[in-house]
C-alpha cells in the first residue's frame, strides 16, 4: 500500500513532491559518480598494468605480450608488466584475469586455446570466454607449417597422405599438448585427408620440436615462427602451410589448398581481453594504445620477419571472430572425439 493510501498519511501531492526531491538527490548522486568514473579514467594509468599471460615464458604468447610491453609504456605513461601463470592449457591465468577488478589494471594475452578450446576440452572450466571478458583486438594470426624430420619418407603432403593410408595410426604427430591449436590442426588435416595418426602430446612446444629434430617423432603442425630458422637451415622439411596464401618468409612452401587438401586454413592467434566491465574510456584508451603499438611501422616489420601477421581489430570484429571459432572447434573436437589426456 503506498503511503497515500494509509489513514493519516501523507497527501498525494505532498508524497510526490517527496519523490520528486529524492529523485533529484538520486539524479545529482549518479551524475556526481558518472563524473567520477569519467575522471579516472581520464587519470588512468596511475600505476603499472598487469599483462597476464597464461602459458610459460618464451612462447609465442608471451613473446607478442612483451613486444606490446614496450610501446604501450611509451604511450601510457605507466609500466606495463608480464605476469606468467601458467597452467591447465591457458585456464589458471584466464580465470585470473576473470576475477580480478575491471579497472584497467588487469589484462589477458592469450591464444586461440583460451579464447575458442578450453570450454569444449575441460570440464568445470572455471571461465567462460564468451561472458567473462572484455574483449579488445586479435593481436596477431600466423598460420601452422607442416613439418616433418628430413629423414621421413615423405616431400610433399600427397607422399605424406599415401604413407599413412598404407600405415594407419602408425605415423607419429607430436604437438604442444592436447587441445594446442597443432594438435586440433592435426585432428583437422586427419578428417580432411581421411587419415589417422598417432598423437604424441608434448608440455609445450619446444620439447615437441626438439623430438621432432630429433626423429623421435615424425610430423607436427607447429607455428611458423617457432620452426622457421629450422625449416631455413634444412633441419625440418616443410611440405605446407596452413594459411590461405603462401606467406612472405616461406615463399617456396605451397598451401594446403595448392596441396591439395582443403578447409584445413589453421591460424594460430594472440588476442588481447580484460575483465568483463572495463570503464568505457579506459576500454577506448587501451584499444587505441594496442591498435597504435601493433601498427607501427617497426613493429609490423618485426613481427613479419618472425611469421606473424598483424590484426589489429575492433572489439566488435573479435567478438565475431570469436564465434566462428568456437563452432569450428566444436566440430572439430567432437568429431574427432577429442578429449584431454
Amino acid at each position: 500500500m503506498y503511503p497515500f493510501q494509509r489513514t493519516g498519511a501523507l497527501r498525494l501531492q505532498d508524497w510526490l513532491r517527496a519523490v520528486a526531491a529524492g529523485s533529484v538527490l538520486t539524479v545529482a548522486a549518479l551524475a556526481a559518480l558518472a563524473a567520477g568514473n569519467a575522471r579516472a579514467a581520464q587519470d588512468w594509468p596511475q600505476r603499472p598494468v598487469s599483462v597476464v599471460v597464461p602459458f610459460p615464458a618464451g612462447g609465442s604468447t608471451d613473446t607478442i605480450a612483451r613486444m606490446l610491453t614496450a610501446p604501450l609504456n611509451e604511450k601510457l605513461g605507466q609500466p606495463f608488466v608480464v605476469d606468467n601463470k601458467p597452467g591447465a592449457t591457458g585456464a589458471i591465468g584466464a580465470t585470473f584475469v576473470k576475477r580480478a577488478p575491471a579497472d584497467g589494471y588487469t589484462m589477458l594475452v592469450a591464444s586461440i586455446g583460451v579464447f575458442a578450446v578450453n570450454p569444449f576440452l575441460q570440464k568445470n572450466l572455471g571461465y567462460d570466454p564468451v561472458k567473462d571478458f572484455d574483449l579488445l583486438t586479435v593481436a596477431v594470426r600466423a598460420p601452422n607449417v607442416l613439418v616433418v624430420n628430413p629423414q621421413f619418407p615423405a616431400n610433399n603432403v600427397q607422399e605424406l597422405v599415401a604413407h599413412m593410408k598404407k600405415n594407419p595410426g602408425k605415423v607419429s604427430f607430436a604437438s604442444s599438448g592436447a587441445g594446442s591449436s597443432d594438435h586440433l590442426t592435426a585432428a583437422l588435416f586427419w578428417q580432411k585427408t581421411g587419415t589417422d595418426g598417432l598423437h604424441v602430446p608434448y608440455k609445450g612446444g619446444a620439447p615437441a620440436i626438439s623430438d621432432l629434430l630429433a626423429g623421435q617423432v615424425d610430423v607436427s603442425f607447429q607455428n611458423i615462427n617457432a620452426v622457421l630458422q629450422h625449416i631455413r637451415t634444412g633441419k625440418l622439411k616443410a611440405l605446407a602451410v596452413t594459411a590461405d596464401k603462401r606467406p612472405a618468409v616461406l615463399p617456396d612452401v605451397p598451401t594446403m589448398a595448392e596441396a591439395g587438401v582443403k578447409e584445413v586454413e589453421v591460424y594460430s592467434w594472440q588476442g588481447v581481453a580484460a575483465p568483463r566491465g572495463l570503464p568505457a574510456d579506459v576500454k577506448t584508451r587501451l584499444h587505441g594504445a594496442l591498435v597504435g603499438a601493433l601498427n607501427d611501422p617497426k613493429m609490423r616489420q618485426k613481427l613479419s620477419e618472425n611469421g606473424f601477421e598483424v590484426v589489429a581489430n575492433t572489439p566488435e570484429q573479435f567478438s565475431q571472430f570469436e564465434a566462428q571459432e568456437l563452432q569450428r572447434w566444436k566440430t572439430v573436437i567432437e568429431k574427432g572425439r577429442i578429449v584431454l589426456d
